[in-house]
């Protein structure tokens, strides 16, 4: 049986140029900027103009381009290459913002001709803006190319027992070094995750509450104590109230305590601006102008054996369900299987029948 496995990510611009058009899709998404489509464009168009210039500092700072692509083809590959050991198996990647977009993705598949189809997220944690949203663009692309196959999704693994215990392999290394660094002093860890207006949470989205989850499985595999860490949100931008705490107040609030930090990007699984430039050197410089006496940032996942091994037991999984029909995703999976979110999250990709998602 063929298999075609379908990676989502955010994507990034591949260069400079790519820099403007890249914002303007990513304002342009219904998911992230939720005003009437009319307005939308218009108005994508004119915040990725005014934020363009900041975004291209932030990508100097990278070499000139997001390194999520190549990221993300090096855990392709590694899931390809446990994959190949247990059946016929092809791995694509569809980026949601910029190229290999959906639509490419599916050409690729459509050309492959797969009995089966298992869309897998690289976002760990469920959300309208990113996982729903690649989704709604995964059945477009579909429909168009001409994809058959039964697919199947799974829509979110926060406490997935492989990828937790690869985060936590990163945040012991990391809190190793940050004791070093600090002549034996405990570290106090911050779970940063990247941060959603907060109407997008109070409407039912269920990402906060799935970080927080993700937050919880690795403190205890860790074995912190009580008080020692604590959840907090990046990336803000706009007027708008976001998910707090923000961890730039977190890491400042460890400099008013004399505290060392460990920083763990608990909701990305590859580096890229947010990890390489907001972690690692924007947020550095806060934490020595506030005084942390040592700040250390624990490495994303990546293609460590445990979480890689991890996906490829979610794909087979997924292609021992009975799929939906004619390239739908109305087969959708947890990592456990059923239902993880509380029923007041109404945007939970399984709400829609319980067991079966219609994000």
């Amino acid at each position: 049986m063929k298999t075609a496995v379908v990676l989502f990510n955010l994507g990034g611009p591949d260069g400079p140029a790519a820099v403007r058009s890249f914002l303007t899709n990513l304002f342009g998404d219904p998911a992230i900027l939720r005003v009437p489509g009319p307005l939308r464009f218009p108005l994508a168009r004119w915040i990725a103009r005014r934020r363009t210039p900041e975004a291209m500092r932030l990508y100097a700072e990278l070499g000139g381009a997001s390194p999520i692509l190549e990221e993300t083809r090096a855990q392709a590959e590694a899931l390809r290459d446990i994959l190949d050991e247990r059946g016929e198996y092809r791995v694509f990647i569809a980026m949601r913002h910029w190229h290999p977009f959906s639509e490419e993705a599916a050409r690729d598949v459509a050309r492959y001709a797969p009995d089966r189809v298992c869309l897998l997220p690289l976002y760990p944690q469920f959300s309208t803006t990113t996982t729903a949203s690649s989704l709604d663009a995964w059945r477009r692309a579909a429909r168009v190319a001409g994809i058959d196959a039964p697919t199947t999704a799974v829509c979110c693994y926060p406490t997935d027992e492989a990828f937790v215990s690869a985060q936590t392999e990163t945040l012991v290394e990391a809190m190793s070094r940050c004791v070093s660094a600090s002549g034996g002093r405990k570290p106090r860890v911050l779970f940063s995750a990247h941060g959603l207006p907060r109407r997008i949470v109070d409407s039912g989205d269920p990402y906060q509450w799935q970080v927080e989850r993700t937050a919880e499985a690795v403190a205890e595999k860790a074995n912190l104590e009580a008080g020692s860490w604590v959840v907090c949100y990046q990336s803000r931008v706009g007027p708008l109230r976001w998910t707090g705490p923000e961890t730039a107040e977190e890491i400042e609030r460890a400099g008013v305590e004399g505290l060392p930090i460990v920083v763990v990007p608990i909701a990305f699984v590859s580096e890229h601006s947010e990890t390489l430039v907001e972690l690692d050197i924007r947020y550095r410089q806060t934490a020595e102008s506030a005084g942390v006496p040592a700040y250390e940032r624990a490495a994303t996942v990546r293609t460590r054996p445990g979480f890689m091994e991890g996906l490829a037991a979610l794909v087979v999984g997924l292609r021992g369900e009975d799929a939906g029909p004619t390239g739908s995703t109305r087969r959708i999976r947890s990592a456990t299987g059923g239902r993880q979110c509380p029923e007041a999250f109404i945007h939970c990709a399984m709400a829609a029948t319980g067991e079966e998602g219609g994000a």
